[in-house]
């Protein structure tokens, strides 16, 4: 009788077979060399700034110290809205401020605020009212 108790893969891995193909030698390939993967991948992209509440969008320089937004009301220039905000560093903040800000959801004159933007697939090009126009696109050479 075999000293094998279980049949399972891994026990008494000692018993494994050599490969066939011995590995290469030397540093492995950078998995990020030939670029990233996934979901839009080429799409066209655009950075946008949204209200940490209410998730309007808002342009980037119109974020001043007294902005609100014009959905909510919310101030703008908050620590939650700012892109160095961070609840697991000290002072929740990732840059050397001296003091902390109690209420993060309020208007404060920090100077380094910087507004939180983010990457959004940018929108879809109108589509041709004209069926006539609808047509030639369709069939159009490239």
């Amino acid at each position: 009788m075999s000293e094998r108790k279980y049949r399972q893969r891994g026990y008494m891995e000692s018993e494994q077979q050599p490969r066939s193909q011995p590995r290469p030698k030397g540093p492995k390939p950078d998995p990020f060399e030939r670029g990233p993967r996934g979901r839009g991948l080429g799409a066209p992209t655009s950075t946008v700034f949204r209200c940490r509440v209410c998730g309007e969008k808002h342009a980037v320089a119109a974020v001043t110290v007294d902005a609100t937004c014009f959905r909510c009301g919310n101030d703008l220039h908050t620590c939650s809205n700012c892109a160095y905000f961070d609840t697991a560093r000290p002072q929740e903040c990732r840059k050397p401020v001296l003091q902390r800000v109690v209420n993060k959801s309020k208007r404060n004159d920090c100077t380094y605020f910087a507004p939180n933007t983010i990457q959004e697939f940018a929108p879809e090009p109108a589509a041709a009212t004209d069926p006539r126009a609808a047509f030639d696109a369709l069939f159009r050479k490239k």
